[in-house]
């Protein structure tokens, strides 16, 4: 995969990353401070901090840690999930933003730890033929990391057995479609089976969509959301 080009660490990119937390529990994907974000810049990774309120948020508040090895001091206590932002950041340099919230479908799905099938052409947002569950292992754990890096090799959203969900972005912007996108399968898969069945689509369907959906997805002129 060819590696993206790291976001700017500017004042206008930390705001938008800020902006997205903000969103996401807006639009109901998140609930408190359980969320996080990071992007990948030419300084490392910049992350959201450990347990500040999304309100209280301000540029100068977010935090940079390396690409590998543990984090410095003195520069903030970055989420306590910050080993699988690190892991996602290089086991995908093709995608700068890793995004990840308790949606409360994709939690439904999570817990009853079920993946998301081919239920809606929608599902080529993410990759594949499937929205693909991490296995269970404690938040902010080696064990997580690498189940993650497993499960997103070839994939650009997740659910996480007994948590929540995590998708990748080519920019700020698509990482935050992607979410908003995950929870609508997430619902649609679950109600489905009231009163019916999923019609699967075949690999073949996917296939078409996959192709259709190569450039895909909200565009934006402002260079620091792509």
């Amino acid at each position: 995969m060819t590696p993206a080009t790291p976001l700017p660490d500017t004042n206008a990119t930390r705001q938008a990353l800020i902006d997205a937390c903000l969103w996401m529990n807006d639009r109901h994907l998140n609930q408190g401070t359980s969320g996080n974000i990071s992007a990948r810049t030419h300084d490392g990774i910049l992350i959201t901090p450990s347990g500040v309120p999304y309100e209280a948020l301000t540029p100068e508040a977010l935090v940079t840690i390396p690409l590998s090895g543990l984090p410095g001091g003195g520069s903030g206590k970055p989420s306590s999930e910050w080993p699988f932002h690190q892991g996602m950041h290089n086991a995908r340099p093709d995608m700068p933003v890793v995004l990840h919230a308790h949606p409360p479908f994709c939690s439904v799905l999570a817990v009853q730890r079920r993946s998301i099938p081919a239920c809606h052409y929608m599902i080529a947002a993410f990759g594949g033929n499937t929205v693909p569950l991490a296995d269970y292992a404690l938040f902010g754990s080696p064990e997580l990391c690498a189940n993650m890096a497993q499960i997103m090799a070839d994939r650009h959203g997740c659910l996480m057995a007994n948590h929540g969900a995590t998708v990748l972005g080519e920019t700020i912007d698509k990482a935050r479609w992607r979410l908003e996108e995950l929870e609508t399968l997430a619902r649609t898969y679950l109600f489905s089976s009231i009163g019916g069945e999923a019609q699967i689509l075949s690999d073949a369907e996917i296939a078409e969509v996959l192709v259709a959906f190569q450039n895909y997805g909200p565009r934006s002129a402002d260079n620091t959301k792509g």
